[in-house]
């Protein structure tokens, strides 16, 4: 665009610009202002006569600095003046001076500002995440690394801001709004960047990144971050949540753990609406430490066989004498040197990272080759179930894996059932169905574990497939002191009857709860009553038991 009074210039402009751009040619800065309102992005360049009337050239300026929409598109003034320091000053990119130059110089001229303005449009799409107007998280780590050393005089935080349930947004109200609250909350941490001396990133969807100078507390800004979110959200348990690791370790530890470890802070109050924002310490650190131990060292465990499959027996107990049915499959962690590592302990953190497909695989593995083991030695099955995580459920190679491991064994279905929660199947029944649905017509028996504590309706239990229902030791336990627990297994079992299915009972410590279990109809127990789970080498006393009762 040319905003030019004079014909001749115009002229000019024209003949030297127009083999290699279109040409706008206007003669005020308020038809300009009109057309670059219309449509800014046509636009790559404007050519701006300083001496137009009523300084509107300075008043174009201002406008431009004033119009987000403009400042993209870069300016070139044409002054006879020498003095040019007043439209340097409002943003002026480059001059040309009448008399005009050579057409050469000015074709030249514009094709140099065009293209620093691309280059700079370009670093900034890189720098600056579109949403939220803050940096994207690489260009955030590169800038704090190379203000570090600069920075080392005031004690800093590293600060992590979460929107909890933030996927509820979206399938809500829309994408639309969840975009607004976004950005939204991208304007409110601008606002307070210089007030708390600090930098900012939009780190994931939901996630932002804030470096800034040490603050006591951090509830005024979660408290003004919570009120953008429910402006515009009126679900409850959509909130904003923080963590905060304070005076981060400069120059020992890289910038990527500081925000890890605040990320831990706030993941630690996920859930837990009674706390918005949570500081990470001592023990958190020490948990995080240990956290990345076990992460490190679990590949070695599998090589070196330090994670152990042990077997818990399952007894029938409907008859004279209750007789060996099957077992579980359950992984131990026999640690080089932190000794046993509670399952509790890195079950959930495997669950949480993915590497719980890895440990799963081994243990399905481990399972159908000690059955082979069990028949090839004492003539005699036991039917082994294994756990299937919420996680495996979505591999889309989980169904060949399963008969490749039979294959591998010269093992049936029959032989090797698959435990699944009753969680699983309430977080992902569809998907779920149609993946189990296709392995039991292979033969596969399904158990659905901890029935009574994954809230899935009665509805869905006539739907999903299951072969065996599995009654969550936390009813079994409590049943004789509480009634409520007790109606609880009753109710369970009744299912069980009515979908025609089996049904065990897990966590049984006594003979009160074996003859509790058997007047209800309980098919089948499992706890520390027979046996806590034992090491394969352990587990043959059960089987040389049970095969001397066949002979008696």
């Amino acid at each position: 665009m040319v905003i030019e009074d004079d014909p001749d210039c115009q002229e000019t402009f024209q003949n030297v610009l127009e083999e290699s751009y279109n040409i706008t040619v206007v003669g005020n800065t308020q038809e300009a202002l009109l057309l670059l309102m219309d449509a800014p992005t046509t636009y790559t360049l404007i050519l701006l006569e300083q001496d137009l009337p009523d300084d509107t050239c300075i008043e174009f300026l201002k406008q431009r600095n004033a119009q987000s929409f403009l400042q993209n598109i870069p300016v070139i003034v044409i002054t006879g003046e020498n003095d040019e320091n007043r439209c340097y000053k409002l943003g002026a990119d480059e001059f040309i001076r009448k008399p005009l130059s050579s057409p050469d110089i000015i074709l030249a001229r514009c094709e140099r500002t065009i293209a620093l303005y691309e280059s700079k449009n370009l670093v900034q799409q890189t720098e600056r995440d579109k949403l939220s107007g803050l940096y994207t998280i690489d260009y955030f780590f590169e800038y704090l690394k190379q203000i570090l050393p600069l920075d080392m005089g005031s004690d800093r935080d590293a600060v992590v801001i979460d929107i909890e349930h933030f996927r509820l947004i979206n399938e809500i109200y829309g994408r639309g709004t969840g975009d607004l609250v976004l950005a939204e909350i991208g304007v409110y941490l601008q606002q307070v960047l210089t007030t708390l001396n600090a930098i900012a990133c939009r780190a994931s969807a939901d996630v932002f990144y804030v470096y800034c100078i040490h603050q006591d507390d951090y509830q005024e800004l979660q408290t003004a971050l919570q009120t953008i979110l429910t402006h515009y959200i009126k679900v409850s348990n959509i909130r904003v949540r923080v963590g905060v690791w304070h005076y981060v370790e400069r120059g020992m530890i890289d910038p990527e753990t500081w925000f890890d470890r605040a990320k831990s802070a706030c993941d630690r109050i996920s859930g837990n609406f009674t706390i918005s924002v949570s500081t990470y310490n001592s023990g958190l650190h020490s948990k995080h430490l240990r956290e990345e131990r076990l992460i490190r060292d679990v590949y070695e465990a599998i090589e070196r066989k330090n994670l152990r499959v042990y077997y818990q027996p399952k007894y029938a107990i409907q008859g004279d004498k209750p007789h060996l049915r099957s077992a579980e499959a359950l992984i131990r962690w026999i640690h080089p040197t932190l000794g046993f590592i509670n399952p509790g302990d890195f079950i959930p953190l495997f669950e949480s990272n993915g590497l719980i497909q890895m440990v799963d695989y081994y243990v399905w593995k481990e399972a159908a080759a000690q059955i082979r083991r069990w028949k090839d030695e004492y003539d005699f099955t036991v039917p082994v179930s294994v756990n299937v995580s919420r996680i495996d459920i979505y591999d889309p190679d989980l169904e060949n894996k399963f008969c490749n491991i039979l294959k591998e064994n010269n093992l049936s279905p029959s032989e090797y059932m698959i435990e699944i929660t009753e969680s699983a199947y309430a977080e992902n029944a569809q998907g779920l169905i149609e993946v189990l649905d296709s392995m039991r017509k292979k033969g596969f028996k399904i158990e659905m574990d901890d029935f009574g504590t994954g809230y899935s309706s009665l509805g869905m239990l006539t739907e999903i497939p299951i072969d065996i229902l599995k009654i969550d030791m936390s009813f079994v336990r409590s049943m004789e002191k509480h009634e409520k627990n007790k109606r609880m297994v009753e109710l369970i079992i009744d299912i069980a009857k009515f979908l025609k299915v089996p049904c065990v009972a897990e966590g049984v410590e006594n003979e009160s709860q074996l003859r509790a279990l058997r007047r209800m109809g309980c098919d089948v127990i499992q706890g520390y009553f027979f046996s806590k789970p034992v090491a394969p080498e352990d587990f043959a006393k059960f089987i040389e038991k049970e095969k001397s009762l066949w002979t008696k």
